[in-house]
């Protein structure tokens, strides 16, 4: 009998060597596809003015039909694009540390953050960083590799893809009650953007979605806390193969 696929997107200025920790405690339950948005990773990088849409479409032959769809933050938006436009990828949709209908007080943090990335990208990835892992106990070669990757980022294709991020929520918003699949919604406790209040927010916006708040963590939830990521995502693809 074969396994049941997953595809897990990443987040911006990251690629599919996030999801390492994760990956290899899904492995023996599920095929596992890390494939890299469009921009990132060795994939080229994308134009000015890319939309969630262009990343969304550039990633979705990489999906299989049916597949238990899983996106990180930017790949979290990704993933609701294609369960919106291509329903008939996405067998359930999980949102990991996802933003939803930023207010406007949390939209000017965002893109300040933009701002600071494109006034001086190193200072703003070394502030990802601490943001992401300070406090954390995650191991130093870890997050050494994750310096590695945003550092080697064409910038403004990183600056495209980021403003994606800080504003496509707005137009995802007022669709996400059409997506149909069963859905989950798992953050950080302590995670600064994509907050508790977010992803409760966004389980009450899709019409079949439960919210799971993972305590303690910060926002890089599946490097951070892997064991944890992996058991909620397997419990709630478990629980929807057995209605």
């Amino acid at each position: 009998m074969s396994k049941p696929t997953v595809v897990l997107l990443h987040g911006v200025g990251l690629d599919h060597t996030m999801w390492e920790p994760a990956a290899a405690l899904l492995a023996d339950r599920f095929t596992v596809l890390t494939p890299d948005l469009p921009g990132h990773g060795s994939r080229p990088p994308v134009r000015d003015g890319v939309t969630l849409a262009d990343l969304a479409d550039g990633v979705a032959d990489e999906i299989p039909a049916g597949s238990h769809l899983v996106g990180f933050s930017l790949g979290a938006l990704v993933a609701q694009h294609v369960a919106l436009h291509r329903p008939e990828l996405v067998a359930t949709l999980t949102s990991v540390s996802s933003v939803c209908a930023r207010t406007e007080e949390e939209r000017a943090s965002v893109l300040g953050r933009l701002r600071a990335a494109e006034a001086d990208f190193p200072a703003s990835a070394a502030a990802s960083l601490k943001r992401w892992y300070a406090g954390t106990g995650v191991a130093p070669d870890r997050v050494a590799r994750t310096e590695a990757t945003l550092l080697a980022n064409d910038v403004g294709s990183f600056l495209g893809c980021y403003r994606v991020f800080a504003t496509a929520d707005a137009e995802l918003a007022p669709d996400l009650g059409r997506i149909a699949v069963r859905a989950l919604a798992v953050t950080g406790e302590n995670d600064p953007g994509s907050t508790p209040e977010m992803t409760h927010r966004l389980a009450a916006a899709l019409p079949d979605c439960r919210a799971v708040v993972v305590p303690g963590a910060r926002h890089m939830l599946p490097v951070e806390r892997p064991e944890a990521f992996a058991d909620s995502l397997t419990t709630f693809i478990g629980a929807c193969a057995h209605v």
